[in-house]
């Protein structure tokens, strides 16, 4: 059965994420603002949640319309096939959002179309009240100049949750965010990863598993593979075919440094986490001492700014430092994101590319350096 499916993404990334779909045999793919629509199997759809690097979750896309009152709100929703997804006992919680719309009450929408799927699925399963003690099957809907979008959530917890980090520093980059630096900045299997501001160790635990083509999501748990309407058959098989294609005897090798030491003792214990601990050496170093210690290099790194520097005055220090220490050397390339509109000038040299991406809710630019 081909099912239609939406990823939601940090904006910048749907690029990235669209021919990672194509890679994964999606078929279909549609890259829009914030978001990725496609469609495939429900193998695929554990391929996805397993092997996305990018992605925040994986939603099935039940159906959409267009509505500028209630009624039409809740008769589009009950013509909606959920008994396909929704089983006598499972749970379906309704939450989102409006926006530009006619419907602009999020609780009166929220509660019109739980009424709705209700009244569906007592004309199916013939009982007058439901008991959703079963697994959780998360109604998301969104409705944008009155169109309105209904989605059933696969993944649970986002996706950037790989669930090697229980331990983070106050400011940690999102695990999407570090690898999609790291695809940006073109990081290959061969390659020797440099962040010499590592906190937590997430860009280059990102790199060693990018670089090992490790699945992101192999030991995590997922919403939907409770789910009765699937196959429980599809977790196992797309798990073993993700370890068939793990790269384990590549080149690749990183190190990492930090200021702080407790940061240091965190990212080790991340990198355990993960299984890649061998592949990435750490060091208790100040950015201003970083030098290579091999002849090529790919440096990548999310520095400290702003709110959590609580001082740009501090920031522009830092930003000169860099651009001091990572100079130009064959075979060397730098990739940085910051939101500071001066970066170039405070860095000393223009960008040789620049990519507007999303740190969270902040915007920032990646600035990247190889000539």
């Amino acid at each position: 059965m081909q099912i239609n499916f939406v990823i939601p993404c940090l904006l910048g990334l749907e690029g990235l994420i669209a021919e990672e779909l194509r890679q994964l045999d999606a078929a279909e793919v549609t890259a829009e603002n914030g978001r990725v629509l496609f469609k495939g199997d429900e193998n695929l759809l554990a391929r996805v949640n397993i092997c996305s690097r990018f992605a925040e979750r994986v939603q099935i896309l039940v159906g959409s319309f267009h509505a500028e009152s209630f009624e039409e709100l809740f008769q589009g929703a009950r013509a909606l096939p959920w008994e396909e997804w929704i089983g006598l006992r499972d749970a379906f919680p309704v939450k989102g959002y409006s926006l530009n719309s006619q419907l602009f009450s999020v609780s009166d929408c929220q509660s019109i179309l739980k009424k709705a799927v209700v009244e569906r699925l007592k004309e199916t399963y013939r009982i007058p009240w439901f008991e959703e003690t079963g697994p959780i099957h998360q109604i998301q809907f969104s409705i944008q100049k009155n169109e309105v979008s209904l989605l059933l959530d696969t993944s649970g917890a986002g996706l950037h949750k790989r669930g090697y980090r229980p331990q983070a520093n106050a400011a940690p980059i999102k695990e999407t965010l570090a690898a999609a630096l790291c695809s940006i900045s073109r990081l290959r299997p061969y390659h020797t990863l440099y962040d010499p501001m590592c906190g937590s160790g997430t860009i280059l635990i990102e790199g060693a598993l990018m670089a090992m083509n490790i699945a992101p999501g192999l030991h995590r748990n997922f919403a939907c593979d409770r789910w009765d309407q699937l196959d429980r058959g599809i977790w196992a098989r797309e798990k073993e075919r993700a370890r068939e294609n793990e790269k384990r005897d590549c080149e690749f090798l990183a190190y990492g440094s930090d200021i702080d030491p407790e940061a240091i003792r965190v990212a080790q214990l991340n990198a355990q986490q993960a299984g890649v601990a061998e592949r990435i050496r750490f060091s208790v170093a100040d950015v201003r001492d970083f030098q290579g210690v091999t002849e090529r290099g790919t440096v990548i790194c999310n520095p400290p700014y702003g709110e959590r520097l609580l001082d740009n005055r501090e920031a522009v220090r830092l930003y000169h430092t860099m651009g001091q220490v990572f100079e130009r050397r064959h075979g060397w390339s730098y990739t940085v994101i910051s939101p500071s509109e001066t970066f170039e000038s405070d860095f000393g040299r223009r960008a040789d590319k620049r990519r507007k991406l999303y740190n969270g809710m902040i915007r920032c630019q990646a600035y990247m350096y190889y000539k």
